[in-house]
């Protein structure tokens, strides 16, 4: 059976749940799951923070009527236990929040709960989770980043910023293909060259892959979106200006430890949008019914500081379109 056929199977029982059983009683503790990046960096604690801010808003407050548990994408036993644990408290919602590994799981341990997804770097329409944004169908609705579209308008950036400099490396891994397979197609229209560095096995090398992409020629590089690379960011940006490559990244974050530049969604703004989502399913709505929400705001932030390090000089005109230049 495709994976689209199964969702729909699973979404066609869910539509029929009674809506008390998943609405929001007098006096009762509502309980979520939630499968993300790891909190031990402030940016996802951040993150989390401003979800559940969201649904306080909604009347849902932690350690009075909600109870929220985390459970890590990197811990050790992998996403699909952790998944499973989530699910061992029979929670009224659930949330995959980050790459597509987090739906996979929770979809493969929870069935028939309630799903927000906070889709990062994958089209949920593309892999067959949701039948469109205005009626997702089943019982998968949230928020997604559109990503995809975002690593290829990173790329048209780096090279309006350097249009001298054609040789491009790409970093990525397992969780981020999808956003490298995005980027090469725009990279081919633009008659880049390529350099793939596809990390594994993390913890990752950062260092090693800088030096492979100065090795390789590389004049400037793209760091795409994964929960593996959120705990080293003062370690990518500390390698790129060694190496001194300009670098693109997802979120502000990186560019203030460093980087040179980022091109990408609010990251808090669109986790208060799952928070939103959230509440309205735990107030007694279906997931079916609810829209999903794209990103249609997104923000380009320099580090001139990094630029004068690495001795690279931007065009007026990319600086006049940044929302943000960290001097």
């Amino acid at each position: 059976m495709k994976r689209r056929e199964f969702i729909t199977l699973l979404g066609g029982a869910a539509a029929a749940w009674p809506i008390a059983a998943h609405g929001q009683q007098a006096g009762k503790i509502v309980r979520i799951g939630i499968l993300g990046p790891s909190l031990k960096d402030p940016f996802p604690m951040v993150l989390h923070q401003a979800f559940l801010a969201q649904l306080r808003e909604l009347g849902f407050v932690e350690g009075q009527n909600l109870i929220a548990e985390y459970q890590a994408l990197d811990e050790p036993r992998g996403p699909f236990a952790a998944a499973a644990e989530l699910m061992q408290s029979q929670p009224d919602l659930v949330v995959a929040a980050g790459p597509e590994v987090a739906l996979q799981a929770v979809v493969g341990a929870s069935r028939s709960i309630p799903i927000v997804i906070i889709a990062v770097n994958y089209d949920p329409i593309a892999r067959g989770y949701v039948a469109s944004l205005s009626r997702p169908g089943g019982n998968i609705t949230g928020v997604v980043y559109r990503q995809l579209e975002l690593a290829g308008k990173q790329v048209e950036l780096l090279t309006q910023a350097f249009p001298d400099k054609t040789r491009m490396a790409a970093l990525y891994d397992a969780q981020s293909a999808d956003q490298f397979s995005a980027a090469e197609r725009t990279a081919k229209l633009l008659h880049l060259q390529l350099q793939p560095l596809k990390l594994e096995n993390p913890p990752y090398d950062f260092a090693a892959a800088f030096r492979s992409a100065a090795m390789g020629g590389a004049q400037m590089v793209l760091v795409l979106s994964s929960p593996h690379f959120i705990q080293h960011k003062p370690q990518i940006s500390r390698s790129a200006i060694e190496h001194r490559l300009p670098t693109m990244f997802i979120v502000k974050d990186y560019v203030t430890f460093g980087g040179l530049m980022s091109y990408g969604v609010n990251f808090e703004v669109m986790y208060g949008r799952g928070g939103d989502q959230a509440g309205k399913i735990l107030k007694g709505a279906k997931p079916a019914d609810l829209p999903i929400e794209q990103a249609d705001k997104f923000v380009l932030v320099i580090n001139l500081k990094t630029a004068k390090a690495i001795g690279v000089e931007l065009p007026t005109s990319i600086l006049l379109r940044a929302d943000e230049v960290i001097e």
